[in-house]
């Protein structure tokens, strides 16, 4: 273990049971073990599929629509 994962650990070791348990699920995520950090919604998985299905398309938005977009939210 690296010295920098050991000071992580005993950090989290003073954290409440449940923050601990979530640092605890991202790091097996993150180590390829484990669940998911974060489960889509029913809705959020048809929405990704919608995007997945547009991109294998190439539905892309144009520069035009982009620059649009940027104006207005002042960018």
């Amino acid at each position: 273990m690296t010295d920098l994962l050991d000071k992580a650990i005993t950090a989290a070791r003073n954290l409440p049971p449940e923050v601990q348990d979530a640092i605890a699920r991202m790091v097996l995520s993150y180590a390829g073990e484990g669940e998911a950090v974060y489960r889509f919604t029913p809705e959020e998985e048809a929405e990704q599929d919608e995007a997945d299905a547009a991109e294998a398309r190439g539905d892309f938005a144009t520069d035009e629509e982009v620059r649009t977009i940027w104006a207005k939210y002042g960018l």
